[in-house]
């Protein structure tokens, strides 16, 4: 969906430069510039556009749930990391960037989605996403959100990320996160409490062409995923009035579980050491998150959590 609508400001904008109103277009241009800072700034979100109508009927679709397992007290930041990426993430988007889901629950914390700079590139797209809640995953990004003084903000970051979504199989349970440590130092330096988040049924919304590693489609999708910084799943599911084909995802619901809190004290300068530790205790409570919940949403007893 977010693909569409980018495609369709990008057309726009070229339609501008190239129409009578080349004008707006160099306008727009000029306000790009001196807005280019502020996706890694806090974004400009708008409680108007969280509210439309058509995101309560883009979480019933599914439906979406999001389920709390534990109070987050607003006096803290926290990092919240997402499992997995699938290919839509409509868990993250239909939770943390629509009203009023997460609002209802944790009150008091402000939700704010970071995902890959590129987007916010994309002519007026970036003002629609940033609307939203969306903000960079850029560092800097991420410091701003979790430095509020007064506590309050949620990071809500991707784990898997980019490379996540070409393991997005139905049943697939396979993360990639054995050597993302990024998010730890950063719940580190800011004293952020970390909080795991497993969204079951995402990997459910599309079939995707087999791509084992190894394969030469696996391969070029690595290849092209390194040189644009972001993947390229080959995917399919539903049409408008038939089920056999199309691009609209299969009504699967989906379950967002927000695990509790891994309180971390401040650390401006960990050790590797440090960060391993905390990664390994983040791994334990993703995995324990899991596990006491996999039962109510379909998955096998037998089946676990990989870490790649």
């Amino acid at each position: 969906f977010l693909s569409l609508v980018a495609e369709f400001c990008c057309g726009f904008f070229v339609i501008l430069i190239l129409g009578n109103f080349w004008f707006l277009a160099v306008l727009y241009l000029l306000w790009l510039y001196l807005d280019w800072g502020t996706p890694c700034a806090g974004g400009r979100r708008s409680q108007w556009v969280r509210g439309w109508t058509v995101w309560k009927y883009f979480r019933e679709y599914f439906p979406i749930h999001l389920i709390k397992t534990s109070e987050l007290n607003p006096n803290h930041n926290y990092l919240l990391g997402f499992h997995p990426h699938g290919v839509l993430v409509a868990g993250a988007f239909g939770n943390f960037c629509t009203d009023p889901p997460f609002k209802n629950l944790f009150p008091g914390l402000t939700p704010y989605l970071h995902i890959m700079p590129i987007w916010f590139g994309c002519p007026f797209f970036r003002e629609y996403i940033m609307s939203a809640g969306m903000v960079s995953a850029s560092k800097e990004s991420v410091s701003h959100v979790l430095s509020n003084e007064g506590g309050g903000h949620a990071s809500v970051i991707v784990i898997g990320g980019a490379e996540e979504s070409l393991n997005a199989h139905p049943g697939s349970l396979t993360l990639n996160i054995l050597k993302r440590k990024g998010f730890i130092k950063m719940a580190l330096k800011h004293g952020a409490h970390l909080v795991p988040v497993f969204s079951f049924g995402e990997n459910e919304l599309f079939k995707q062409v087999a791509n084992p590693k190894g394969s030469w489609l696996r391969n070029v999708q690595e290849k092209l995923q390194k040189i644009m910084g972001f993947a390229l799943p080959l995917f399919h599911a539903r049409g408008v009035f038939q089920y056999s084909f199309g691009l609209i995802p299969y009504r699967q619901p989906i379950h967002t579980v927000v695990g509790s809190p891994i309180p971390v004290k401040q650390n401006l300068n960990p050790t590797t050491e440090e960060i391993d530790q905390l990664h390994a205790l983040y791994l334990q409570k993703l995995k324990k998150l899991f596990e006491e919940h996999k039962s109510n949403y379909g998955i096998p007893a037998h089946k676990s959590l990989i870490f790649e």
